[in-house]
């Protein structure tokens, strides 16, 4: 089975569209690592796509904010005016998607988180220490998590625990090899490794072979539907340098 393996969409449905289109035909499911709303502008729209397609879905932070679970005064002020509107946004049957959705998933030798195996809604895994520390969290030779918005593999290196952050070669599968790896797919909607473009990856399951990609999409349509519902400027212009 090959699955196109996203996370972050964050409500933006140009790019979500733009890495469809990119991965078109090549592609049997999708495993989708949660924050599919907050910050965009077209929260129901990307629900609504990844609802057509076979998949799996995890909740993220955003998504649980958007439906009250977590609380809106530890996101900074831009986030927190995002996730209000996006809870007002939200049609009933939107909600409910969810609301179901699992915050932990393990298939075969694959666990799958937002955020981390050991906080799986809202821990960043930004350096190897702290993927070091997640480790002893799940028993699956591979995790895979988003929620930081960057690509990169954390790869336990020695039998002791010592762990390497490498960053991806895109368009060239790579061999999983074994070693218990911590993989992140980058962020569909807004990336945040000063490259604006959409990313996402493959996975060949069977084979082991994973595979980082990234796609441009017409970011500027987006920020246009952004200032129209008067999100605050700092999220509109990020979207453009990738931060």
């Amino acid at each position: 089975m090959r699955v196109l393996v996203i996370s972050d969409i964050h409500a933006n449905l140009t790019a979500f569209q733009a890495v469809l289109e990119d991965a078109r035909g090549q592609w049997d499911f999708v495993w989708c690592l949660g924050d599919i709303v907050g910050y965009g502008p077209d929260p129901n729209e990307c629900i609504d796509l990844l609802r057509t397609l076979p998949h799996l879905c995890l909740a993220g932070n955003h998504d649980w904010a958007a439906l009250g679970r977590l609380d809106v005064r530890t996101f900074n002020s831009d986030a927190r005016k995002a996730v209000v509107w996006t809870a007002e946004t939200l049609r009933p049957d939107n909600r409910e998607y969810l609301a179901a959705l699992p915050t932990t998933f393990v298939i075969g030798s694959y666990t799958l988180v937002h955020g981390s195996p050991r906080e799986p809604v809202w821990e960043y895994i930004l350096d190897p220490l702290i993927a070091t520390l997640n480790f002893t969290h799940f028993e699956t030779p591979y995790c895979l998590v988003g929620h930081t918005h960057t690509p990169v593999v954390f790869e336990m290196v020695t039998e002791r625990g010592d762990t390497e952050a490498q960053l991806p070669v895109y368009d060239r599968p790579r061999s999983l090899n074994g070693r218990r790896q911590i993989i992140n797919p980058g962020s569909v909607g807004q990336p945040r490794d000063s490259n604006p473009q959409a990313a996402y990856a493959f996975l060949d399951v069977e084979r082991a072979l994973f595979e980082h990609r990234r796609v441009p999409y017409d970011v500027a349509s987006v920020q246009r539907r952004m200032a129209a519902i008067d999100m605050p400027e700092r999220l509109v212009v990020r979207l453009e340098h990738g931060w």
